[in-house]
């Protein structure tokens, strides 16, 4: 195949990829309402699951009410809201799709066990994509959430919070989690064209250490060493499965 006849290939699959993007958000545009009452706003809620697992588990304070108004401010605000959520929707529920369709560009370049190892590749990576952007939505964006809607610096000052912040915070720290959790292929690739070896890992162990808890910390803003931990346990055994998916 020629240069242009590679760029011909590249714009199909670049088109099917806005397609299927289109159908998802225009999917998910519809049914927004719904997603945003039961499953964005639902840690807006005090009854959320996690709530009362924190504080019965004695890392929240819970004479402090749960209590978040979001307000919002500018006149279209709402509806670019709606827009934008839904072609992040589109794009989490599309990823594997997404995926999918590059690999089928690039595949037939690679030799037989080069797509064997991508094929796992492509298995590992959905997964821990969604496993830590349900991580991010389950735990780390509440905690953080609760942390800074109960955070008060005067009685004199009301807690009103933007649906704009609220929503860049949101897709943000789900988003973010989910990148996160891409370690371990990130490894698995490094190791497999050799430039990461097991010893990498065991040398540089208290370093990590270190630099994980800033993460932790930078990822969740709050100011008790349980829920520190609690986001670094993860992060931290995502570095050590990293380890054992890289060779000796």
């Amino acid at each position: 195949m020629t240069f242009w006849d590679h760029l011909d290939d590249l714009r199909g699959v670049l088109v099917r990829i806005a397609v299927v993007m289109i159908v998802c958000a225009v999917a998910a545009f519809a049914v927004m309402p719904w997603v945003f009452d039961n499953v964005i706003l639902a840690p807006c809620s005090p009854e959320f699951w996690l709530y009362g697992v924190l504080d019965r588990a004695g890392a929240t304070d819970a004479a402090v009410p749960m209590h978040i108004e979001l307000v919002s401010i500018e006149l279209a605000s709402q509806f670019f809201t709606h827009m934008s959520a839904a072609c992040w929707t589109a794009f989490v529920v599309a990823f594997p799709v997404i995926i999918y369709l590059l690999w089928s560009f690039v595949a037939p370049a690679l030799y037989e066990h080069e797509k064997r190892g991508m094929r796992r590749a492509f298995l590992l990576g959905n997964v821990m994509f969604y496993l830590g952007a349900a991580v991010g939505y389950a735990f780390v964006f509440p905690v953080a959430l609760r942390f800074l809607a109960t955070y008060s610096l005067s009685n004199y000052i009301t807690p009103v919070v933007s649906l704009d912040s609220y929503m860049d915070n949101f897709f943000t720290i789900v988003l973010l989690m989910g990148a996160v959790f891409e370690l371990p292929l990130l490894a698995w690739l490094l190791g497999t064209i050799g430039l990461l070896r097991r010893s990498f890992f065991r040398r540089y162990r208290r370093h990590a250490i270190v630099a994980l808890l800033v993460v932790a910390a930078l990822i969740t803003p709050t100011g008790d060493p349980f829920t520190l931990f609690a986001v670094f346990l993860p992060i931290y055994a995502l570095w050590e499965f990293s380890a054992h998916l890289v060779k000796d």
